[in-house]
């Protein structure tokens, strides 16, 4: 396990005091495509800690980094529409870059505070069984997740979902490599059955383009339902990146066992623990 995601998980075990004072630290939301839950999640987070937030919601057209102008911040928290691009903002900019989510690629943020609630709410990191529902092959959260699980020992990862939007080969490549058992199914109810986690993700329209007939066919596939739940175990919880669409039915919101809103509430905690990793160093 790597010392560093220990420190961040343990950090937000403590809430971080609030009177942790972070001035003059600044950091720079640059969103290049919409996401406003984690925007207000990174400015809330640094607001806590006592830091400045200089914010652009909308960086691809209107902010001072698309006209090559410098930033006078410690962070960028950075979000793109394109794969890779955090990656290579981070190893040409001389301060820290926090990727937020690049396009199908990656969002480890959203994987620390997953894991985070994992630990919260099951108990354990290690010997669990999870299951990854919906669209794998663009959702970012999923792979960031499975690569995180990997550092753990003794769990199994499933990968249910319609067979035009199946997990990629990278992540499932690596995690044969790190010795991750790992198992495709079509069958949502049967895998959930045994597992303890459920992390269920949306079929967004978007990822398809003109081709509306495979949309369609993934759309609506796999939905979590009072069916579902009735299969799960008792200590079992499921999951959900948000916002969701239709994917989970709002009957089964008032569950224990239904997470998504404690997970989104954790988020500000492990992004306290992020940036006040980074900035201060404990």
């Amino acid at each position: 396990m790597c010392p560093r995601i220990s420190r961040i998980l343990n950090l937000a075990y403590l809430n971080l005091v609030p009177s942790l004072n972070l001035n003059p630290f600044s950091i720079a939301t640059l969103f290049y495509e919409p996401s406003t839950r984690t925007m207000i999640s990174f400015e809330s987070a640094m607001k806590r800690l006592g830091g400045e937030v200089l914010t652009t919601e909308n960086a691809r057209e209107f902010s001072s980094a698309a006209k090559g102008e410098t930033l006078e911040v410690n962070i960028i928290v950075m979000r793109h529409f394109e794969s890779g691009v955090a990656r290579r903002a981070a190893m040409t900019a001389n301060i820290h870059v926090i990727n937020v989510g690049d396009g199908s690629g990656q969002h480890p943020s959203q994987a620390l505070l997953d894991v985070y609630t994992i630990e919260r709410e099951i108990g354990k990191l290690y010997g669990i069984k999870v299951e990854l529902v919906g669209d794998l092959a663009n959702g970012r959260t999923v792979r960031s997740l499975a690569y995180l699980l990997a550092k753990y020992n003794d769990v199994k990862i499933y990968f249910v979902s319609p067979e035009v939007v199946k997990m990629k080969e990278d992540i499932k490549e690596y995690l044969t490599l790190k010795g991750v058992e790992w198992e495709e199914s079509a069958d949502l109810k049967e895998v959930a059955s045994k597992c303890d986690v459920v992390y269920q993700t949306r079929v967004q329209k978007k990822h398809f383009g003109e081709r509306s007939d495979l949309y369609e066919e993934a759309h609506g596939k796999y939905i979590i339902d009072r069916d579902v739940l009735g299969v799960m175990q008792k200590h079992a919880i499921f999951m959900h990146p948000l916002p969701r669409l239709d994917e989970i039915t709002v009957d089964v919101d008032g569950d224990p066992r239904a997470a998504y809103f404690r997970q989104a509430k954790n988020g500000l905690y492990i992004r306290m623990a992020l940036l006040k990793l980074l900035l201060v160093g404990w």
